[in-house]
C-alpha cells in the first residue's frame, strides 16, 4: 500500500514538472493563412562592452580616413584644374609675347626694305654711282641697328686670334710671325644672340712659315 501511494505521489511530481515547462513562442496566421513560429528569444550578446567600444571607434576612424581621402581628393582635383588653367594661360601669354617680339623685328626691317626699293629704282633710273652706293649704305645700317635691337650682336674677327668656337677657317695665308694664328680676311660676318651662336665668321687664318714658327719656339 505504501509503495502505492509512492508510485501516486511521484506521478503526481512528474505533471506537476509537466506543467511548468512554458512555450513561448507566438503562432500566428500570416495573409496567406500559413502558420508561421515566431521565437520570442533573443541571442544573448556575448562581447564585453570594451570590445564594443573597440568596434565603435574602429568604425568612426574608419569614416574619418574616408571623410579625409574624399577631402583629399577634392583638393586634388582642384589642384590639378588650377596647375592646368595656370600653365594654359602662360603658354598663352609666351606665345603672345613671342608674336609681338616677331612683329616688333620685322617691323624694324622695313626701313631697310625701303632703302633697298629706293636703291633699285636709282639704278634703274641710271643714278649716280654714289647715290647707289649711298642706299646700298643705308639698307645695310637699318640691317645691323634691327639686328642690334633684337639682342644679334656681331663676332669680332679680323686681328682677333682664330678661335674654333666662334670662326670658321676657310682659307689661309703665310704672314709674319706676329700675325700667325690671327684672323687677317673675314669673308662672311658671324653673329650671336646672347650665349648663343647663330653663326661662325667665316675667316682667312694667316700661318707664319714653317721654318719661323720653330726658331720662334
Amino acid at each position: 500500500m505504501r509503495n502505492k501511494d509512492q508510485r501516486t505521489s511521484q506521478m503526481g511530481d512528474e505533471r506537476e514538472n509537466e506543467l511548468r515547462v512554458t512555450d513561448r513562442r507566438r503562432i500566428y496566421l500570416d495573409e496567406h493563412g500559413a502558420d508561421q513560429i515566431n521565437s520570442e528569444t533573443e541571442a544573448p550578446n556575448l562581447k564585453p562592452t570594451y570590445v564594443e567600444e573597440l568596434e565603435a571607434r574602429t568604425k568612426a576612424a574608419e569614416r574619418q580616413v574616408q571623410e579625409v581621402q574624399m577631402r583629399f581628393d577634392q583638393l586634388r582635383q582642384q589642384l590639378q584644374r588650377d596647375t592646368d588653367e595656370t600653365r594654359q594661360r602662360l603658354n598663352r601669354s609666351a606665345d603672345e609675347r613671342a608674336a609681338g617680339e616677331k612683329a616688333k623685328f620685322i617691323s624694324s626691317l622695313l626701313p631697310a626694305m625701303d632703302d633697298l626699293n629706293r636703291a633699285i629704282q636709282a639704278a634703274n633710273q641710271n643714278a649716280s654711282r654714289e647715290a647707289i652706293l649711298e642706299g646700298i649704305r643705308g639698307i645695310s645700317a637699318s640691317l645691323q641697328n634691327a639686328l642690334a635691337n633684337a639682342g644679334v650682336e656681331p663676332i669680332a674677327a679680323i686681328g682677333e686670334s682664330f678661335n674654333p668656337e666662334v670662326h670658321e677657317a676657310v682659307d689661309t695665308a703665310e704672314v709674319e710671325p706676329e700675325m700667325d694664328g690671327k684672323v687677317i680676311a673675314e669673308y662672311s660676318s658671324g653673329f650671336r644672340l646672347g650665349d648663343r651662336l647663330l653663326r661662325p665668321a667665316r675667316v682667312k687664318v694667316g700661318r707664319a712659315p714653317e721654318q719661323v714658327r720653330r726658331a720662334t719656339e
